[in-house]
């Protein structure tokens, strides 16, 4: 299995228009998405972006339609050429690769899910799993085995002689995971790729992804317009608005400390109690130590439960190590839980 790696944005632009690169000044300057189209007929995708992403973690990149996030995700492996700026992945700037050193880096570093579903309809699961393993040149047997063990771990077992239309939308999405993930490429791009699925569905496909991630460690990148999906499986959030990052960071930074009110807005009806950890909130020492603890990775949710059950006004908090590192009152749990 390889080795997760990370990725690097750099001040990024995409203007889109014949002549983008001559109005990135202009844009740095202060010209709007709107003053741009209507004045020079050139739409702003992208305005100075930069993110960086660490090895094995899942990126989020969040923001309504029209605010870049799909396009920013396909100038990671180039599906879409930038104005400006640099995309560096190893070391290496992807924007700078040869046509050939382009294509090696798509079929060895990066796998794609789409919204979608991009599945081949003549065939069957099996060899849609094995499709990316025969462009690199595997057999027919070694890429079999490989397919057949990730159509296994996205729960298809039996489902690998079907074609994509003898599927529900769910099953396809997991057929296009298992495709991404056979290919062992160390970044998973997914775009929308939950999108077009039921709540239901889409929940358990979030599970999925976690349930998998603990094992294969990718540095993934996932587009989303939903917040909650957001706060569930991001490691960071970078939200986006007309082509900028107005904030980043944990999901917890961008629920207890939004940036402007547009984010304060985007989380207002966000359940904080599932998304805040004990650890974020708690209160220092004042002497008393609390007859029972807690850890400091646990959510405000989980520890006001654990506070019922106890009956007791406060916990103790603890680190990974088990070392007391503040305590939590009842009080306190409930007024952050409230957004008070």
């Amino acid at each position: 299995m390889s080795d997760p790696i990370g990725i690097e944005i750099r001040n990024l632009f995409k203007i889109f228009g014949p002549r983008g690169a001559t109005f990135i000044d202009a844009v740095n300057r202060g010209m709007t998405k709107q003053e741009l189209n209507e004045k020079h007929r050139h739409v702003l995708g992208l305005r100075d972006i930069n993110i960086s992403i660490p090895a094995g973690a899942i990126q989020v990149v969040m923001g309504l339609s029209g605010s870049g996030k799909s396009t920013l995700i396909r100038h990671i492996n180039r599906l879409i050429d930038p104005t400006a700026g640099q995309i560096l992945v190893e070391g290496q700037d992807v924007v700078k690769m040869s046509p050939d050193e382009l294509r090696a880096f798509r079929r060895h570093k990066t796998a794609m899910v789409f919204q979608k579903f991009a599945l081949l309809p003549h065939r069957t699961v099996l060899d849609n799993v094995g499709y990316g393993l025969e462009v690199q040149g595997l057999d027919s047997a070694a890429r079999n085995k490989v397919s057949m063990r990730w159509i296994e771990r996205v729960g298809l077992k039996g489902f690998e002689a079907k074609y994509p239309a003898q599927l529900s939308g769910g099953m396809q999405q997991r057929v296009g995971l298992a495709r991404a993930l056979a290919n062992d490429a160390p970044i998973l791009l997914m775009d929308e790729a939950y999108s077009a699925l039921d709540p239901l569905i889409r929940y358990d496909m979030q599970t999925v992804l976690l349930d998998l991630q603990k094992e294969v460690r990718k540095t993934i990148v996932f587009i989303t317009h939903d917040l909650d999906e957001a706060l569930r499986i991001g490691d960071r959030i970078a939200l986006l608005r007309d082509g900028s990052v107005i904030q980043q960071g944990t999901g917890q930074d961008i629920v207890l400390n939004p940036a402007d009110d547009y984010v304060t807005n985007f989380v207002q009806h966000v359940d904080r109690g599932k998304v805040v950890q004990v650890g974020s909130v708690m209160e220092p020492l004042n002497g008393t130590t609390p007859e029972a603890t807690i850890r400091a990775d646990v959510t405000l949710t989980e520890a006001l439960r654990d506070m019922m059950g106890r009956g007791v006004q406060a916990l103790g908090v603890e680190d990974a190590q088990g070392r007391p590192v503040g305590q939590l009152s009842l009080k306190r749990a409930i007024s952050v839980s409230a957004g008070a």
